[in-house]
């Protein structure tokens, strides 16, 4: 007895301590969560159904890019952020989040918000419901504050701040005081970007500041450099790399004159740089199996029929008679055909002999990274049959498209559930041939490495579409949604006799002033084509979105 009378006093004393600690550790309750509960934003809950694969009547096997307008539907992308992803980690494979992002939790209601775009972004939908939900919970105006921290509107004139009837600041200034010289500064409007450059003209690269004051200024060897041999060097950092070219504006106000004005730089850029336009190839140069490109690859019969020399002309003639030529003396023809069209569209209305305006604005293919397609979606779930349940249950799926296009005109496609931190670093050759094409093992043999996510990946091929030298000026003159250069065509492997084909159109995402040029992509298409009936068919685009570009740093040049 006296034992059992011991047992329950230890137990009691427990129970009062452990009461204790979890009225030590209760909360005493917040302002926010006396407010009724506010439904996410809209945008973020996508009701549509499951995608459908069934085949119907496609186009025949010379189709090409049709120019109608994009199936998909076009979004705000005013909003649009640009994701990087940094170099993997030598010993722990892709990079992922450092420790202290993912412990700290957010506590205000903007930061449930920011983490709820940023989970969106990813592709978790689930989790960012949550967040959103939490955020309107603490804060119902948290959308707005969002909109003001991370895109702030421009600043208005002082002309248009004023009261309606009644002068600005400047005008009252000016009347009251005639003999007063100039207004207050703090009313003026601010210079634009082109007015800015050009007060740079007159400056020179100026040393650093001593780091204690009194003592000589550090030398700078650069600044006592000539301009020609400055912009010799300007020259060669634009051919390595147009990023860290255009990043050398940063440095100082002399450097930011000579990168915006010096045309010439612009021009080795567009003509003898790797990331210019002698690298959108407008024909195919490789086969989808990344073999040498066929002879009837090179022309579809849609084109042969336009460059019949029967028909008498002359151009159709000296088109037709580069089909027959070998495949050097064919990239030869190639090029100096894409460098008459780059001269004419460069006198053309759009790029108004800019060569820097032709190189942000002419539809070109990113090789420095991937284009990404987030897939979200809603389908009804099976109700349980031993269960009484008010609402049917729902599931939200989520997969990716991941598509590289890599210089030589080779293509890699990718569709998984697997997020891009996990699977952007291993797109690459050696790890398709590694898990998938005829080079690969066994399957399942390399399902341990971090790189298993490749054994679905498929190989093919791209190609911009092209306009001639002849009609350059009504295609620059024209609307930007309908240029013909603009029309990316992919062709990769399927399942077993089929083909895919994908017909994409280059698009700008973010605000027009970013800079961001040519980091969408919208379908206009998606067929399959079987090898053994030469047939084709059409798959449906209900839930396919657009793709957006992604930085890849552990790419390079993208070769």
């Amino acid at each position: 007895m006296d034992q059992s009378k011991d047992i329950s006093s230890e137990l009691e004393s427990f129970r009062e301590q452990w009461r204790a600690e979890v009225r030590a550790k209760k909360p005493t309750g917040t302002a926010g969560q006396a407010q009724p509960a506010q439904p996410g934003p809209s945008s973020s809950t996508p009701a549509v159904p499951a995608r459908s694969h069934h085949r119907t009547s496609a186009p025949p096997r010379h189709l090409v890019a049709s120019h109608q307008k994009p199936v998909a539907k076009e979004h705000d992308d005013d909003d649009f952020q640009a994701q990087s992803y940094d170099l993997p980690s030598e010993d722990t494979g892709p990079a992922r989040p450092s420790a202290a992002a993912v412990v700290e939790e957010p506590v205000t209601a903007l930061e449930h918000y920011e983490k709820a775009v940023e989970r969106e972004t990813q592709g978790s939908l689930g989790d960012s419901l949550q967040l959103y939900r939490k955020a309107f919970r603490m804060d119902p105006a948290v959308d707005k504050k969002y909109k003001n921290k991370h895109f702030p509107a421009p600043p208005k004139p002082a002309a248009q701040s004023s009261h309606e009837g009644q002068p600005s600041t400047a005008q009252a200034a000016s009347t009251t005081a005639p003999g007063a010289t100039a207004a207050n500064p703090l009313d003026a409007q601010p210079p634009t970007m082109k007015e800015l450059i050009a007060s740079f003209q007159g400056l020179s690269i100026e040393p650093a500041v001593p780091e204690v004051e009194g003592m000589p200024q550090p030398p700078c060897p650069i600044a006592d450099l000539p301009q020609e041999i400055l912009v010799h060097i300007m020259h060669d950092v634009a051919v390595a790399d147009v990023a860290d070219f255009v990043r050398l504006a940063q440095v100082c106000k002399r450097l930011a004159y000579l990168v915006t004005t010096e045309d010439q730089i612009w021009r080795s850029v567009c003509l003898e740089s790797d990331f210019g336009f002698p690298a959108m190839h407008r024909t195919w140069q490789k086969s989808i199996s990344w073999g040498p490109a066929d002879d009837d690859d090179d022309c579809d019969e849609e084109e042969e029929e336009e460059l019949d020399p029967e028909n008498g002309d002359d151009d159709a003639a000296t088109a037709a008679a580069t089909i027959f030529l070998t495949p050097e003396a064919r990239a030869a023809a190639s090029r100096a055909a894409a460098l008459a069209t780059t001269a004419s569209l460069l006198r053309g209305p759009r790029y108004r002999s800019s060569w820097q305006r032709m190189f942000r604005q002419r539809p070109r293919v990113r090789f420095n990274g991937c284009y990404i397609s987030t897939v979200n979606y809603i389908r009804s779930g099976q109700a349980s049959a031993s269960q009484v349940t008010w609402n049917s249950p729902v599931h939200i799926v989520t997969y990716f498209r991941y598509l590289r296009l890599l210089r030589d005109g080779t293509a890699i496609s990718l569709l998984t559930t697997a997020e891009p931190q996990d699977v952007v670093h291993h797109l690459a050759r050696d790890a398709l041939a590694l898990h998938a094409g005829p080079g690969a093992g066994a399957a399942g043999a390399g399902s341990h490495l971090p790189s298993a996510v490749m054994q679905h990946a498929l190989r093919g091929r791209w190609r911009l579409g092209s306009v001639d030298a002849a009609a350059a000026a009504s295609a620059s003159a024209g609307d930007k949604g309908d240029d013909p250069e603009a029309d990316l065509v992919v062709e990769t492997e399927g399942v077993g006799k089929y083909l895919y084909r994908l017909e994409l159109a280059l698009r700008s995402a973010g605000r027009a002033g970013g800079g961001t040029r040519n980091n969408k992509l919208v379908w206009r298409g998606f067929y399959s084509y079987n090898r053994l009936t030469d047939d084709w068919a059409e798959f449906g685009l209900k839930n396919d979105k657009p793709f957006f570009f992604s930085r890849v740093k552990s790419y390079g040049r993208g070769d």
